[in-house]
């Protein structure tokens, strides 16, 4: 009797009861590539395309970030309410079990998992499937698809940077990460990269310097962080064989939550004095300063205790209230010196705890 494996079973029924789609398009040409325009049911977008996420697949295509939940439950509530989708989903179709079938107007193929990778529209797909789970209706909504067929990884960078560069915003440094297998010209990598890490200190809720980031063109004050400042403090962490890829982070999204953890736990140490004007590391100096200081000494402890929370940084530093580090302390001393002396300060307070290391690291 033979034998049939369970799992090429439940493959082969997924087969079986995937329905076959055919719909009308219209074919374009763009330099050298062609690619297909057509209207799809929003259950058959969800159903056929896959992200292929950059730094966690090594397949060809993979040019995608990380989902951001808040992201997707913001596109699902946009369209459980009625949201329009006029720009086109793009995708790269891959599969060869589940091959394209083409007349002159037509196309042709089963509603297969994973037979496309999203090129553009990761977390609207993302968003829109999880409307359709509270919602079925849903998946009758006509989206309208761009379908490329086989493209490379160097292919899918260069539409997905003529996309994210020239048509609508995105942190410029994943658009810069792309750069890399996507053309000749290298731009500062490190440079936008800590630009974006700044801007998100300066917008996100739970950041000590909400709306302290001075951008150009800003309004003289007293305080607050030049962004210029902001970015040369920031850059030798993630730079090539900077301090975070040293210890193999390299995402964006986890070197932005170990700065946030270090300045939220300064803040946890001031209380309600952060925000007094003479709070030293309201001013350049004092960001450099701590900048250095988790460069030169948290990294490297953090890392031995395989976690970067904000307990464990506080618990490391000895900041009493009678110790704090105010701007009165070093005014005069020019921007040197007066970095110079912070930077003293925190090495006087770091106490090094000892705790029982983990072997999955926390941020």
């Amino acid at each position: 009797m033979a034998h049939i494996s369970l799992h090429n079973a439940v493959i082969d029924l997924e087969k079986i009861l995937a329905r076959k789609v055919t719909a009308s398009f219209l074919e374009a040409r763009q330099g050298a590539r062609k690619f297909m325009l057509l209207k799809l049911p929003a259950s058959v977008v969800t159903t056929i395309s896959y992200a292929a996420t950059r730094g966690q697949s090594d397949e060809e295509g993979a040019v995608q970030r990380v989902l951001n939940q808040a992201r997707i439950n913001s596109v699902k509530a946009f369209t459980l309410q009625g949201g329009d989708y006029p720009n086109a989903i793009v995708l790269n179709w891959v599969s060869s079990a589940n091959k394209l079938e083409r007349t002159k107007t037509s196309v042709s193929f089963r509603t297969e998992v994973d037979s496309a990778q999203i090129i553009d529209g990761q977390h609207r797909v993302a968003g829109i499937k999880a409307a359709i789970e509270e919602e079925p209706a849903i998946g009758k909504l006509e989206l309208p698809v761009v379908i490329y067929q086989n493209l490379s990884t160097k292919e899918c960078a260069d539409i997905f940077l003529s996309i994210n560069t020239e048509q609508k915003p995105v942190p410029r440094s994943l658009v810069f990460d792309l750069y890399g297998i996507a053309s000749e010209g290298i731009v500062d990598q490190a440079a936008v990269r800590a630009r974006d890490i700044a801007m998100f200190l300066n917008t996100d809720d739970e950041s000590p310097y909400k709306d302290d980031i001075k951008l150009p063109g800003a309004p003289t004050r007293r305080g607050g962080i030049p962004l210029s400042s902001a970015v040369t403090a920031i850059k030798p962490l993630v730079e090539d064989s900077g301090a975070f890829e040293q210890i193999g982070i390299k995402e964006l999204e986890i070197q932005r939550q170990v700065i946030l953890n270090w300045f939220r736990a300064l803040q946890t140490k001031y209380g309600a004095d952060w925000d007094d004007k003479g709070n030293a590391f309201l001013y350049a100096s004092g960001f450099l300063a701590a900048m250095d200081f988790l460069k030169l000494q948290l990294i490297p402890y953090c890392n031995i205790q395989t976690s970067f929370t904000v307990p464990t940084i506080t618990a490391a530093l000895e900041l009493d209230p009678d110790k704090l580090i105010f701007q009165a302390e070093v005014k005069g001393q020019g921007g040197a010196g007066a970095q110079r002396q912070i930077h003293d300060r925190l090495i006087a307070a770091f106490k090094p705890a000892r705790v029982k290391t983990k072997t999955k690291f926390q941020f």
